[in-house]
Formats: structure tokens, C-alpha cells, sequence
């Protein structure tokens, strides 16, 4: 429900590309100055860039149109691959970051000559800054197509591609500007130490994004229901229909970015026909993929309630 694979695709391909090229200048700047920070900032570019290749991959097999062995789709295995990127990052954007600073804490390494980190840096900031407002911009016009804030969105958004990239690049601003007060605090001070904490920093914000995507797309291969916004609204157009005297019982379930399926058991009026009933439970399929687009399936099932089906 929550835009076009395109979209996501697009800004996925933006965010790679961006974090491949940041990444070995990083390194560079990294070997030249010895500093902790400048290379947990290099593993931080190298893990996105592995995140966004599996991401890629994660949004072109959500994509894959349901087949007899996969009725429902391919939209689950979206999740699985948004799940192994955000491995990616926790062990190789975090794990290396909090040991490499750690080390370097404890033990001291003289710093070289920064100035090609502050480029770095900078440079990385602007780059990383337009991937960031791509993504966003992507959010906004999603968010503006169901009359929501954006902030919102994301929070609840089944296109965990978006969400990660959205996630990963303003960690990745962050991460920046730790890295550059690291190295402006250990340039004043004179002390390494201050690298090796940035670095640490670096780490434990790449951590909590790491950990709050894991959750996410466990939820989603779980089988999250959709949100209860959009429940309550389903509720409404199941409960507006003339033949329907109750909603004896709802359930939905997102099945792909962007995709959900409804089951719901409906107590019909007595006095409908079998033929009206049919014709109710299309006009019901209609209705609801017309107010809600992302709405894929539709599984009705004509169930008197308890207190009208008991025998007298």
C-alpha cells in the first residue's frame, strides 16, 4: 500500500552507488590519517553497500508475480532479503566499528594528516545528504497519497527497502558528523582517544538501526496484520454494504511490500439470496481494492452470527 517497487528500486540504486564511492573514499582518507574513526566511517559505506545489493535484490524478488507453487505471490522474500541486509549492517557496519574503536581506545595510534578526511567528509555529507532526499521524497509522495504524515510512514511502512534507506542514510549523516567531532576533538586535545570514542559512537548508532530493521521485517514474515488504521477503514466499507448485518470477525495480513490480504466473516441479512450474497461479496471485493490499492486478496465468508444461527 505503500508505492510502486519502481520507487523503491530507484532509490535503492541511488543509495548503492552513492555508498560505493563514499566508501573507498573513506578508506583512503582512513590509511592516510591512521584514524579509527575515518575507517569505521569506510566499513559503515561498504556494509550500506552490501545492504543496498541485497535490498536490490529484495525488491525485485518482492516483485515476481504469484506462480501455482506461490499463489499469493513473491512478496515474503522481500522480507527475507531486507532481513539478511540488516544483518549486513549489524556485523559489518557495527560490529567492526565498536571492536576497531574499542582497540584504538585502549591502546592509542598517532594520527596522521586530516585534511583528506574533513574532504572526505564533506563531500560524503553532500552525497549522502541527495540519497537521503530521494528517499524522502519518495516518503512524502506516499505519505501524501494516504493523507498521513511521513514520519508517520515510515514507522509503519511495509516497504522495508524504503525504510532501510531511509534508516541506513540518516544514520549515515550522523555517523558523519560523530566522525567529524572525533577527529576535531582529537586534533584539539591531542589525544587519539576521542577517535576511538567516535568510532564506538559510529558503531552503537549503527547498532540500533541494525536491530530495528531486524525487528521490523521479522514482524512482516511473521505475518503482521496492516495497520489498524487501515483495518478500521476495511471495517467500514465491509459494515456500509446494505446486505451486511455484521462483521462477525476481520483478519489481514501483509504479504508483500505494499500488499495485503483480507479474510473476513460477514453475518448477511437473512433475506439475501445466495445470488444476492454473491453479488454483495463482489461489489465488497471492488470496493475494497478501489479504496484501498493495495489490497490484493480478498477472501469473504457468509457467517451468521452466533445468536442468529442457534436453533430456537
Amino acid at each position: 500500500m505503500e508505492g510502486k517497487s519502481g520507487e523503491s528500486l530507484a532509490t535503492v540504486l541511488v543509495a548503492g552507488a552513492a555508498n560505493l564511492v563514499i566508501a573507498l573514499a573513506k578508506l583512503f582518507a582512513g590509511l592516510v590519517s591512521g584514524s579509527a574513526a575515518m575507517l569505521s566511517e569506510a566499513a559503515h559505506s561498504a556494509a550500506d553497500t552490501v545492504t543496498e545489493l541485497l535490498l536490490l535484490v529484495a525488491v525485485r524478488r518482492a516483485a515476481r508475480p504469484a506462480d501455482r507453487r506461490h499463489p499469493f505471490g513473491h512478496g515474503k522474500a522481500g522480507f527475507v532479503w531486507a532481513l539478511l541486509a540488516a544483518f549486513a549492517t549489524l556485523v559489518g557496519g557495527a560490529g567492526f566499528s565498536i571492536t576497531h574503536g574499542l582497540h584504538e581506545m585502549s591502546h592509542g595510534e598517532e594520527l596522521g594528516n586530516l585534511t583528506p578526511s574533513y574532504v572526505v567528509l564533506a563531500v560524503a555529507f553532500v552525497m549522502e545528504g541527495l540519497s537521503f532526499v530521494k528517499g524522502f521524497t519518495q516518503l512524502r509522495r506516499q505519505a501524501a497519497r494516504h493523507g498521513i504524515h511521513p514520519v508517520r510512514l515510515v514507522r509503519r511502512t511495509s516497504d522495508t527497502a524504503l525504510k532501510a534507506v531511509l534508516f541506513e542514510d540518516a544514520a549515515a549523516l550522523a555517523g558523519l558528523l560523530i566522525a567529524a567531532a572525533g577527529l576535531v576533538a582529537a586534533q584539539l586535545t591531542g589525544s587519539a582517544v576521542w577517535d576511538g570514542v567516535a568510532s564506538v559512537g559510529i558503531g552503537v548508532l549503527l547498532l540500533v538501526v541494525a536491530l530495528t530493521l531486524i525487528q521490523t521485517n521479522l514482524s512482516l514474515l511473521v505475518g503482521q496484520a496492516a495497520p489498524r488504521r487501515v483495518e478500521d477503514g476495511i471495517r467500514v466499507v465491509l459494515a456500509d454494504q446494505p446486505e451486511v448485518v455484521e462483521v462477525v470477525e476481520l483478519l489481514t495480513m501483509i504479504i508483500g511490500p505494499g500488499d495485503v490480504l483480507v479474510a473476513a466473516k460477514i453475518d448477511f441479512r437473512d433475506e439475501a439470496s445466495a445470488a444476492g450474497v454473491e453479488i454483495a461479496c463482489d461489489e465488497l471485493d471492488r470496493r475494497l481494492r478501489e479504496r484501498f490499492p493495495g489490497i490484493s486478496q480478498v477472501f469473504l465468508d457468509p457467517t451468521p452470527t452466533r445468536h442468529r444461527g442457534a436453533p430456537r
